[in-house]
């Protein structure tokens, strides 16, 4: 069996985060304060909340892998997509940056980390497979909360990607 890189997983959330980019400049600002619902725990009230959190996400879990101060993202607007879609164009660059740094003897050190009032020990490995993963999740809780409100656009599904061979629209 052939093994699925990380660099897939890369280019597939690369991938999403252009059509969700292209999404926000096409449809404007006002999807960004629509509200992610009811039932959360109060830290995201807004699809911007949402997206904002996303980039912050892997920005912080960078500073932790490396050491630096966490990042307070609050002064990035939740409701202004210029701003929020560069934000996470500079968190993706300084993840790439630390991926490309690792010396490979290091992978799968485990590491133990502080988020929120937990701590962890994983491995750089497993925490950059998660920053991905937890990135997909958001992008369709917010794919959800925007179809219930309304806004129907394209598949952003890992089968309608160009990546490993497009199957689908791009």
């Amino acid at each position: 069996m052939k093994a699925i890189t990380l660099d897939e997983f890369f280019e597939y959330t690369d991938w999403q985060r252009r059509k969700w980019s292209d999404w926000f400049r096409q449809h404007g600002d006002g999807p960004l304060d629509i509200s992610a619902g009811p039932n959360g725990d109060g830290r995201f009230t807004s699809v911007g909340d949402l997206v904002k959190h996303i980039f912050s996400a892997e920005k912080r879990y960078v500073e932790r892998l490396t050491g630096c101060a966490l990042t307070d993202s609050a002064s990035i607007s939740s409701v202004n997509a210029e701003s929020l879609f560069a934000f996470g164009d500079q968190s993706r660059k300084e993840l790439r940056q630390f991926i490309e740094g690792m010396p490979e003897q290091d992978w799968e050190s485990p590491l133990e980390l502080k988020i929120l009032n937990h701590v962890v020990k994983a491995s750089p490995r497993k925490i950059v497979m998660h920053v991905l993963m937890h990135e997909v999740r958001h992008w369709a809780q917010i794919h959800t909360i925007l179809r219930l409100n309304g806004f129907t656009g394209e598949f952003h599904d890992f089968l309608f990607s160009p990546v490993m061979g497009a199957a689908g629209s791009s």
